[in-house]
């Protein structure tokens, strides 16, 4: 990347820009950066100082873009433009495609060049499809799962009579099946309940211990093959939450990950990444967020087959056999109550769920 040689400006009068969600940029005529703010650092993955006095052309795919843009500005052609361009991102192969906005500032003479990231909207929308079928979801189950409850109570008691009742011993072995099947669904309605009756423990929270609960459990669980890596980020501080919830929302995703990595744990090759970051000035859940915890987790598998990718977090829908489609489903809802949310990007040999919950 060019430097282009500017003198050091004067960049307080930018920071407010810090507080919006779009990508910014204040450059130069020439098309050198004054300020890049918060969240173009974030999505570039480069530091401020990284980018002031940098060519700004150059992180886009095609600069003649820009370029030919700044040639306008500076010809007095338009007062703003806005077309459509890809941004390079810093240890990325793909670029991101954004609608661009570039005005000339009439009394300094710098160009203020914003930019919104087409992919941001589609994920918006996705956000929002997942939070109103959460809810959905969850008046679903508790009436469901009420409406089974007590029919079930009765066919579990009637058994029992009429097998007080038979002279046959070897009649019981049907009686029997009826009183296992009704506590097998006994036991799926109380899973179904789990959440709405768990009542919410707010302490304070050290995501690393949650992390490391969790490993261990899965390690103790899968002794062979199976290797949990750690890639920690020990500045995160802590926060206010429920550890148990978090913990069994963890276990569910990273359970669920060693399960499909069968495989892979048979010839000894498996993985399961666990890693933290800090995330700065992101939005989700239509709320911007100056810190958010970004926990991932990351294993080596086949990939979340095709047919259910837009549903895995919906109840009784799995990709295993013996599955029972409930694990991600309360992992959601978990993670929902920190006012979070789980994201899932998965391609064969490597699938990734992104936890983003709020940081003080």
């Amino acid at each position: 990347m060019s430097v282009v040689a500017s003198s050091k400006p004067d960049t307080a009068r930018y920071q407010a820009l810090d507080l919006v969600s779009t990508l910014v940029a204040v450059l130069q005529p020439d098309g050198a950066v004054l300020f890049a703010n918060a969240s173009l650092e974030n999505m570039l993955g480069l530091s401020r100082r990284t980018l002031e006095g940098s060519d700004f052309s150059g992180y886009f795919s095609d600069p003649a873009l820009l370029q030919t843009a700044l040639a306008g500005a500076r010809g007095q052609d338009f007062a703003a433009l806005r077309f459509e361009a890809a941004l390079r991102r810093a240890q990325q192969q793909d670029a991101m495609p954004v609608h661009v906005h570039l005005a000339v500032a009439e009394h300094t003479g710098e160009i203020l060049v914003e930019m919104w990231p087409l992919e941001a909207q589609a994920r918006q929308d996705r956000e929002e499809r997942l939070r109103e079928q959460a809810l959905a979801n969850k008046e679903l189950i508790r009436n469901l799962a009420h409406e089974i409850k007590n029919p079930l109570g009765g066919i579990r008691g009637a058994a029992q009579l009429l097998e007080m009742e038979l002279d046959n011993p070897e009649l019981t072995e049907y009686t029997q099946v009826i009183i296992h099947e009704a506590d097998r669904l006994q036991s799926l309605v109380d899973r179904l309940l789990a959440p709405h009756r768990h009542p919410h423990l707010v302490g304070d929270v050290n995501i690393h211990e949650v992390c490391e609960r969790v490993r261990s459990l899965v390690l103790v669980e899968y002794p062979q093959g199976l290797r949990v890596q750690r890639d920690y980020d020990t500045s995160i501080p802590e926060f206010r939450g429920d550890r148990a919830q978090l913990i069994q929302a963890l276990l569910n995703i990273v359970q669920n990950a060693a399960q499909v990595l069968t495989e892979r744990i048979a010839v000894g090759d498996a993985l399961i990444t666990l890693s933290t970051r800090v995330a700065r000035q992101v939005t989700f859940g239509r709320q911007r967020y100056r810190l958010a915890l970004e926990l991932h987790v990351i294993d080596n598998g086949p990939g979340v087959p095709e047919a259910i990718k837009e549903r895995i977090f919906y109840p009784l829908v799995t990709g295993r056999d013996g599955g029972s489609g409930l694990g991600l489903t309360l992992a959601q809802t978990f993670v929902q109550r920190h006012h979070g949310l789980i994201e899932c990007d998965s391609v064969p040999g490597r699938t990734d769920f992104r936890i983003l919950i709020p940081l003080p």
